[in-house]
């Protein structure tokens, strides 16, 4: 069982994964710096100052539902999955990549195949 399991860590994926997850994380570091310490102070310029998660609340009875918060965690999510976009967006651009969608052609039924050897026969024979 020791042995299956070596095999399994040494694989290329999942060592590939554990690299990911690390740099993820330090990304992940990365774009939050950018969202609180850049990005959220300049929409607070904006939006007035207008925080959510602090002011937004419903009382009801002895609980407090602080929707805010909800509003605050789902802003800043779309702004984080905006940056990573761009950032992707120019790494590509730098890199040299193009994402281009490739068309499939339809496949030809056996029918069609066989039609065709027919005809490029017919055609050889002509000659």
């Amino acid at each position: 069982m020791l042995k299956e399991f070596k095999e399994f860590i040494a694989r290329g994926n999942v060592m590939d994964l554990a690299v990911g997850v690390i740099i993820g994380g330090a990304f992940s570091a990365i774009v939050s710096s950018l969202v609180d310490n850049v990005l959220m102070p300049l929409i607070g310029v904006i939006s007035g100052g207008i925080d959510f998660s602090k002011g937004l609340t419903l009382k009801i009875k002895d609980s407090v539902i602080n929707y805010g918060a909800f509003l605050q965690s789902v802003l800043d999510f779309l702004i984080i999955a905006f940056c990573i976009f761009m950032i992707i967006k120019v790494m590509n651009k730098l890199s040299g990549k193009k994402v281009e969608k490739k068309k499939e052609e339809p496949k030809k039924s056996d029918e069609v195949i066989l039609l065709e050897e027919i005809r490029d026969l017919l055609q050889k024979n002509a000659k």
